[in-house]
């Protein structure tokens, strides 16, 4: 039985939807692992615009766990979520 796609519930749903297959398609592009991430990171972000979807670059956010804090770490925002 093939499986059905299945139609996404939330804007947060689509947009999930896309960056997993914008990362699959980079990955299918170049390779991995085996490059710099600086390179990953260039490649995910011109075609997460190229889809439209706009992208921050290593925003600082800090970092729980569970209730305690650990420290700011950096970390790509896609449609500002």
């Amino acid at each position: 039985m093939r499986r059905g796609k299945k139609e996404p519930k939330t804007p947060e749903d689509a947009l999930s939807y896309e960056i997993i297959g914008t990362a699959i398609e980079v990955h299918k592009v170049l390779g991995g692992p085996g490059l710099l991430e600086s390179i990953y990171e260039e490649a995910m972000v011109w075609e997460l615009q190229s889809r439209g979807i706009s992208v921050e670059r290593q925003v600082e956010v800090p970092i729980y766990f569970g209730e305690q804090y650990v420290k700011n770490g950096v970390h790509r925002v896609a449609n500002n979520l």
